[in-house]
């Protein structure tokens, strides 16, 4: 049986990130550490084989995956499938500044209630059969090869619990690093677990972890 090899990458960190605020749909561009951090990705990736590249339509994806696939004569394939959970409301505003203004809500998303959804925006729930489907759909198209996709934090902790079975309210004990580099394999079986949050090509920079997402 052949499987499908995923390089699976969070998004290079943008203002928002540093800032600490909710991004979500918003489409933010990457910030000079973000785009510093898609050419280390690129470099390191450098002698990966790569059959395809796919990316969330959003900005800060797509011109992550960019960095790699213009090393490689690629295309970036864009996919609304891999876009960050939408927050709704919550969506510019900063961790503190949510617990000020709506404190139950945020009581549910600290919580990870799966089925809680910021006015406005997605459930965990919600954004799990958005996100798992869209993955397996685009690994199945490359058996036997590699790919990339690029998303974000959200995109990548609901393919660790796929990947290693864990409910969507477990808590979070792994990170998700800007531009860090997550392996996975695809079967018809569903995902597997290779390798998590591999940053050797960042160690003189300073990825941030979205622990809240």
């Amino acid at each position: 049986m052949q499987v499908t090899r995923i390089l699976a990458v969070r998004h290079g960190e943008t203002a928002w990130n540093r800032d600490t605020r909710i991004q979500g749909h918003t489409d933010i561009a990457l910030n000079e550490t973000g785009r510093w951090q898609a050419a280390q990705l690129a470099q390191a990736l450098r002698d990966e084989p790569i059959a395809a590249v796919y990316a969330s339509d959003l900005g800060r994806a797509f011109e992550t995956a960019q960095a790699v696939a213009r090393t490689r004569d690629l295309p970036v394939t864009p996919h609304q499938g891999l876009r960050e959970r939408h927050f709704g409301r919550f969506e510019g505003q900063t961790w503190s500044e949510i617990e000020q203004r709506w404190p139950t809500e945020a009581l549910a998303w600290r919580k990870r209630m799966p089925d809680f959804a910021p006015a406005g925006g997605e459930s965990l729930e919600q954004l799990q059969r958005r996100v798992i489907p869209t993955v397996l759909e685009l690994a199945s198209r490359h058996p036997g090869e590699q790919v990339l996709m690029v998303a974000h934090g959200g995109v990548m902790d609901m393919l660790y619990r796929a990947a290693t079975r864990l409910e969507l309210n477990a808590p979070r004990s792994w990170e998700l690093p800007n531009t860090a580099v997550n392996r996975l394999l695809w079967s018809p079986e569903g995902l597997s677990l290779v390798g998590w949050a591999d940053v050797t090509h960042l160690q003189a920079g300073n990825p941030l972890d979205e622990r809240t997402v």
